[in-house]
């Protein structure tokens, strides 16, 4: 049976997604050193899939195929996350595709990539 492993995201600067993706989910390096071009990080606690950032020149999608959704417990967890991830450098995105009673909120990291964060407690 699979099991998703590693979720690979391009990065124009690998140390600035690096370092935002670590204080965001309090992943640590894998490896000793954070490179250039390629850096996984880990849960440090040891459970969960990896985040591994890859050197891309391809430009952000506007409405990725594939994006994070990251889970907060209620709507008061979701904006105080929201607000912390945009203290690391995380941005709102003027999303253009929100339901009337949307559970999600869209981010983007510092190298454009979209996310989302989720009141799981929404019903």
């Amino acid at each position: 049976m699979l099991s998703i492993g590693t979720i690979v995201m391009g990065a124009a600067d690998v140390r600035r997604a690096a370092e935002f993706w670590s204080r965001a989910l309090g992943y640590v390096p894998r490896d000793a050193e954070v490179k250039d071009d390629w850096a996984v990080l880990v849960p440090a606690d040891g459970s969960g899939a990896a985040l591994a950032l890859d050197l891309s020149t391809a430009p952000v999608q506007e409405h990725p195929r594939i994006h994070l959704d990251l889970y907060a417990g209620d709507a008061a967890d979701q904006e105080a996350e929201v607000a912390r991830l945009i203290s690391l450098g995380a941005e709102r995105v003027d999303w253009d595709s929100y339901p009337d009673d949307a559970d999600f909120v869209v981010l983007a990291d510092p190298e454009g990539n979209r996310f989302c964060v989720i009141d799981t407690s929404h019903s």
